[in-house]
């Protein structure tokens, strides 16, 4: 199964695609999509919609795992990321592939067996798992790895019975 896991942003959207055989997974291509910051926001949503397209085109994954929204302190960031998230998700849903949600929480649980694990652990975590030489850069195209991670747990986790959901490990 072909994975394309997705940090989703405005200025940096993480991805990573991994092939996940059984329990095995192993890299396919990591990187990011990024847009100037002088752009106007439409400018920039349609170059990540054109990205994110381009890379279905290519790896013709057979899932997209990507990160759901998680507000903290700043809403006006948050707002930015839902409007890269919206057209990520539209890229999707325009190529076919099936669409899997995960939570920080639900990311750090299948990566590190720690909710609260700290984002030093989780990149070495995910460097370890793929067997990489180095840590991926930048620190979306980790994350980006680790959510396909996740998606790649529950694809073959005993408790997924054939539906969407969340991530096996909670």
């Amino acid at each position: 199964m072909i994975i394309l896991g997705i940090d989703p942003g405005i200025a940096t959207v993480g991805f990573g695609v991994i092939k996940a055989e059984g329990s095995a997974q192993q890299v396919v291509r990591y990187g990011a999509v990024t847009t100037p910051a002088g752009l106007r926001l439409s400018v920039r949503l349609r170059q990540i919609h054109s990205d994110i397209c381009e890379l279905i085109d290519t790896f013709r994954p057979d899932a997209i795992a990507i990160e759901q929204l998680f507000f903290n302190t700043n809403i006006t960031t948050g707002i930015s990321v839902a409007h890269g998230r919206g057209v990520i998700i539209l890229a999707g849903e325009e190529k076919g592939v099936p669409m899997f949600e995960y939570t920080p929480l639900q990311v750090k649980l299948a990566i590190a067996g720690y909710g609260r694990a700290e984002k030093k652990q989780m990149m070495e975590m995910v460097r370890r798992m793929l067997d990489l030489e180095s840590v991926p850069k930048p620190d979306d195209a980790a994350d980006a790895l680790a959510i396909a991670i996740c998606h790649a747990r529950f694809a073959n986790s005993v408790m997924n019975l054939g539906g969407e959901g969340t991530c096996s490990t909670i």
